[in-house]
């Protein structure tokens, strides 16, 4: 018996089956269901979302003998001899071998006669950006005033080559990449009815490995199935993929936060041994410091699914927000810069030595060039020892009484309105296990559960991560860092307008031409004091009025 490849076995027939598409879907019912269907779609997107898929279904819809419908029945001899590819009123041409004048002029010299069996005569177009110039104005005329039985159906992974010609003439469709979570879902469904069980693990890695195609999942999927010989494990998928397990990625971004080059080059010289595709480990690296930085500024809330959740946690707890940003951005410019560098592996190592020698002049972790023996994690920890020893390594702004909360939050990784509610907060008490702030009535808006695991996490950063956030709400204000600013500004208000007032230029021109200091445009500015170069508060106001 022939095996059918999963990806051809559970193409979607409906559009109901269709996942990841709404929007498309949405408007292609709503046009077949009113009547309203376009002569010409063009249909763009990247590999394995649907193009071709929906443009199939398309064509049983128009063409399905009980009528034209965004149900087709799947069971007349129009909608099977279209699912099985053998429908002669369905004209698919790949544009990517048929590309020249005389290939569409032999397509076209038969548009003019009507359908031999359907409804309507449909011309699939695969890869149309391939045509040639001479075949698109070939094209042009038929596609502007088609035969009322002629539907075109265009499909692109890259419709920018296409000319506008063409594209004013057709409804385009954007088909979106597909989140991991649709694939693993699909995959998992696909699984049941096969009658698999999958570990969880194993659709995850497979999910990220098709990169937001659903036919290179099942492909994959397919071909971990023979690999595993019908069974599927994590294991097996990850040797598969030539991947490794997401512990040896967190061990080795753990030995890269506490600054031991040593480890960092023994887990590299023990990883080669296992021939990894060093490409996708930096992903899996991009990809961890992707999580860790969501984990940093919005809170745990804001991740999605993520293995390995405590690791990450105690990652994000050892490195600052500028830290995560650098390690990111060195590991995908590594990954671009892989095929020029001598060999994989030495091009892996350089990104991760590049990680240990650049980072922020603030950055919780000494160098790499004067960390001592003592801060070495050895592989076998694990994440969360080399980020708890990273912890207690790492140098803090300390904060040992409520007096220094200004200070405090001047030097937290805090920007927006995660830093307006440090700013509006009152410091009562710090303890060894406790840091108690309270917000007055005014500003409670501003607690919302986001912006107190943003603070908490900001703090857990300087005073270590066992250091709980209590935060209340108070009826009246508190001596808070914005109500002094607010106090200092409104100090250098009235200096300036008392300066304003007595300078002698201003008295003539009020005393001679009856002209009037307006109060309300005057405003205190920072300027270079012309003595000494430093910064000294003047007034600045608009010209007065005569």
């Amino acid at each position: 018996m022939t095996y059918l490849a999963l990806a051809r076995k559970w193409r979607p027939r409906s559009f109901e089956d269709v996942v990841g598409q709404p929007h498309v879907v949405r408007a292609l019912a709503n046009a077949l269901t009113s009547g309203r269907v376009h002569h010409a779609f063009l249909f763009a997107g990247t590999r394995g979302v649907g193009k071709t898929t929906v443009a199939r279904i398309l064509a049983r819809c128009l063409n399905c003998e009980r009528g034209v419908t965004a149900v087709p029945c799947g069971e007349c001899a129009a909608c099977k001899a279209i699912e099985e590819g053998r429908y002669v009123d369905l004209i698919e041409v790949d544009a990517a071998s048929r590309t020249g004048i005389d290939d569409i002029r032999d397509l076209l010299d038969n548009v003019q006669y009507t359908p031999t069996a359907g409804r309507y005569k449909v011309y699939l177009v695969d890869e149309v950006h391939m045509l040639s110039k001479a075949a698109f104005n070939a094209l042009l005329k038929t596609l502007e005033e088609p035969p009322p039985h002629v539907k075109f159906l265009f499909a692109t992974t890259d419709p920018q080559k296409l000319p506008v010609t063409v594209l004013s003439r057709c409804l385009q469709f954007n088909l979106k990449r597909l989140p991991g979570s649709l694939i693993v879902d699909r995959m998992a469904r696909i699984c049941q009815a096969e009658g698999v069980t999958p570990e969880p693990g194993a659709l995850a890695r497979l999910a990220r490995a098709a990169a937001g195609s659903m036919r290179d999942g099942l492909s994959l999927l397919d071909q971990a199935l023979a690999f595993g010989d019908g069974t599927l494990r994590d294991a097996d998928v990850a040797e598969m993929l030539g991947s490794l397990d997401r512990s040896r990625v967190l061990a080795i971004l753990a030995a890269v936060a506490g600054a031991d080059a040593t480890t960092v080059l023994q887990s590299v010289q023990a990883l080669d041994e296992l021939v990894p595709d060093y490409q996708a480990l930096l992903d899996d690296i991009a990809s961890a410091l992707q999580q860790i930085a969501v984990l940093q500024i919005a809170g745990v809330e804001a991740l999605e699914e993520v293995e390995a959740l405590d690791e990450i946690t105690a990652l994000a707890g050892s490195m600052d927000a500028e830290t995560v940003q650098l390690y990111y951005q060195i590991a995908v410019t590594g990954r671009r810069d892989l095929p020029l560098a001598p060999d994989p592996r030495t091009g892996f190592e350089m990104a991760l030595l590049r990680m240990l020698a650049f980072r922020p002049a603030d950055a919780a972790v000494a160098s790499p060039r004067v960390a001592p023996a003592t801060r070495r994690v050895p592989l076998s920890t694990g994440p969360a020892a080399a980020a708890a020893a990273v912890q207690r390594d790492a140098p803090s702004q300390e904060l040992t009484g409520a007096k220094d909360w200004e200070g405090f939050v001047k030097s937290l990784a805090l920007d927006g309105a995660a830093r307006q509610l440090a700013l509006h907060a009152e410091c009562l008490s710090v303890g060894r296990e406790e840091l108690h702030l309270t917000v007055d009535r005014n500003s409670a808006h501003l607690l919302t559960e986001q912006l107190r695991n943003r603070l908490a996490t900001a703090i857990g950063q300087r005073l270590g991560s066992t250091v709980r956030l209590r935060l209340e709400v108070r009826e009246a204000a508190g001596d808070t860092p914005a109500a002094r600013q607010e106090q200092q500004q409104g100090e250098a208000l009235q200096r300036a307008r008392a300066a304003l007032e007595s300078d002698p230029n201003v008295r003539d021109l009020t005393d001679l031409f009856g002209a009037e200091l307006l109060a309300d445009t005057i405003k205190p500015a920072e300027v270079p004091d012309a003595d000494n170069g430093s910064a000294s508060s003047r007034p600045r106001g608009r010209k007065p009025r005569e």
